[in-house]
């Protein structure tokens, strides 16, 4: 009897797992095999700079050929490069190797489609099933797919930007950190050719060091002292952070609405904006004022895209600094993101601080509570959703709670907002500890 083969489940970025434990080659292969299948055509590949990222693409690739596909390799590119070569290719469809802001170790595999945008959750399920099942009969002789390597993909990619968003910010003193990752390939070289005077740093990939104290979840790290802008991007350059000429952090809520005045100011705004519920209370405030529609969705980018697409919105995103400018990208773009706000500055003469002035931020803590139980059956337990109403009570209208299980991690995220800091922190502090009591089971 033929064994059974290990399910491969779909998260909310994809197929996600320690690379060689959680993520085999194996599971490559047989994901390759069922893009072949379920698209055919030409899939572009693309990934980060992690160790394994090789072994997994070649897999992958492999996967893609032997199912009768041509395969074409982009090498190191952020997500949104694979993303918008995959349109500009007339691809089928995107494979992109990376676990985005995740440590070394891990990795992922995600497909996009032949546009460069998030798959629809019933095709991510129709890959499921395929994955799983025996290829029917595999093509042979002259039917046997390819492989082969797109020269100078990240070249191709900064040029596709820079044909659409290209600002005048000569001599302005730019600070980048490439985390290490995807990002070196074409952020330093675009910004270059703005003439910036540019400093980079996180720029040293060497399979190991992907988001290792580096990047937009280690921003706090960075130095930007006599710089006018600093932008970190994460692992897959999909996402980035900013900080302004004093150096404070201005993250995707703030850059959102910077990106919103200017468009609605503009009469581009279109349907408004789109950000998820975890956006700070200050961005509502600040889109009540200024009278820009404003939808809310669960976290993550796919819910924030299809409302985009469905409401005509120009602009959306998350907190963490994935943000998506419908006039420019199909998906969150580190890079665009950052042209786009350079783009604000030069035109308004306005230095971020004053920009970022659009919003006041709330007081937020955010705690990630690691867990040994399925993260959502502890955000589901009583005694935690007990804690989470009377926190609710507690906080009122002058503030909030959210709770909510991750789709990538074993953790449950406790975030408390108030305009008092010190009932921020206690509230949030308290929820987290019931979490972490019935995560642990102690």
């Amino acid at each position: 009897m033929e064994p059974k083969e290990r399910e491969l489940s779909f998260g909310t970025d994809g197929v996600r797992g320690v690379a060689n434990r959680g993520l085999l080659p194996e599971d490559a292969l047989r994901l390759g095999l069922a893009a072949a299948r379920r698209f055919g055509g030409v899939v572009v590949i693309g990934r980060d700079t992690r160790l394994s990222g090789r072994m997994l693409v070649s897999a992958l690739a492999a996967g893609v050929a032997s199912g009768g596909a041509r395969a074409l390799d982009l090498g190191v590119l952020p997500t949104p490069g694979v993303a918008a070569l995959a349109a500009r290719l007339g691809a089928s469809a995107a494979g992109v190797v990376s676990a985005s802001h995740n440590p070394y170790p891990d990795n992922g595999i995600k497909f996009l489609s032949g546009e460069g945008r998030k798959l629809p959750e019933e095709t991510e399920r129709e890959l499921e099933r395929l994955a799983g099942e025996p290829f029917p009969e595999r093509p042979v002789a002259g039917e046997v797919g390819v492989v082969e390597e797109l020269e100078d993909a990240a070249g191709t990619y900064a040029g596709a930007v820079l044909e659409r968003l290209r600002p005048e910010v000569s001599g302005l003193r730019v600070l980048l950190d490439c985390a290490n990752g995807a990002a070196c390939a074409v952020a330093p070289r675009v910004f270059r050719e703005l003439g910036v005077r540019l400093t980079v740093v996180g720029d040293a990939p060497d399979g190991t060091n992907i988001n290792e104290g580096c990047g937009s979840t280690h921003i706090d790290r960075l130095d930007a002292r006599g710089c006018d802008v600093a932008f970190a991007f994460d692992g897959d350059a999909d996402r980035v952070l900013a900080l302004d000429e004093r150096g404070r952090v201005v993250d995707g809520d703030q850059i959102i609405a910077i990106l919103a005045r200017d468009l609605r100011e503009r009469g581009l705004l279109g349907g408004g904006v789109v950000v998820t519920v975890m956006s700070n209370l200050g961005f509502f405030k600040a889109m009540e004022r200024l009278g820009i529609p404003c939808e809310v969705t669960p976290v993550g980018d796919r819910h924030v895209a299809e409302a985009m697409r469905r409401t005509g919105a120009a602009v959306g995103g998350e907190q963490s600094g994935h943000v998506i400018v419908a006039e420019h990208a199909t998906t969150g773009d580190g890079l665009v993101t950052a042209l786009a706000l350079l783009d604000v500055m030069a035109r308004t003469g306005r230095g971020l601080s004053e920009l970022a002035g659009v919003m006041e931020v709330y007081p937020q803590v955010l705690i990630n509570v690691a867990v040994e139980r399925p993260a959502r059956e502890v955000a589901a337990a009583e005694p935690v959703k007990q804690a989470v109403e009377a926190a609710r009570r507690e906080l009122g209208e002058r503030g909030r709670i959210l709770l909510r299980p991750s789709g990538t991690e074993p953790v449950v995220r406790v975030m408390v907002e108030h305009e008092d800091e010190e009932v921020c922190r206690r509230v949030c502090e308290e929820v987290a500890g019931v979490v972490s009591e019935e995560g642990t089971g102690r």
